[in-house]
């Protein structure tokens, strides 16, 4: 099935869009964490014994990197790509273990249109990452630059 591209004026205040799961391995978590956050408890169960966590839990940043994988797998699907223009906000709620499904909810809040002459607007949208026990492990809200319809 092929995703419908969405440009500027095909966005609503209130849209909802989902993203299919990703799980996440225990190779993941430490490929991810030996590339970019070496800490202990990304990287074994014995460096997590004494930490918080107790047992291996992914890094947010690999958290936030797999959001927006899902993020671009999804059908918010922006006809060019996905390009950013900020992060307002971002919480880690609750940690990511190995086996965990995890899928994104996305909802648009805003519409912004202020050179109504450009190529592009921008949309605010906030995401929650979603485990398979329905626990928002990580929220976040951005702006994205969104083409106009051509023509």
């Amino acid at each position: 099935m092929t995703r419908q591209e969405r440009y500027f004026d095909d966005f609503q205040v209130g849209d909802r869009f989902s993203s299919p799961q990703l799980e996440v391995t225990r190779e993941m978590i430490i490929d991810f964490a030996r590339a970019y956050d070496p800490q202990p408890f990304h990287l074994s169960d014995e460096g997590a014994e004494g930490s918080l966590f107790k047992t291996l839990a992914a890094s947010g940043w690999h958290t936030a990197a797999m959001s927006m994988r899902l993020l671009v797998e999804s059908e918010f699907n922006i006809a060019g790509g996905l390009i950013g223009q900020s992060i307002e906000e971002l919480k880690w709620l609750y940690p990511v273990r190995p086996g965990d499904q995890l899928r994104n909810e996305m909802e648009v809040i805003e519409t912004l249109d202020p050179k109504p002459n450009s190529r592009a607007a921008k949309l605010r949208f906030h995401v929650d990452v979603i485990n398979q026990d329905g626990v928002v492990v990580q929220y976040w809200k951005g702006t994205i630059s969104v083409p106009k319809r051509p023509g």
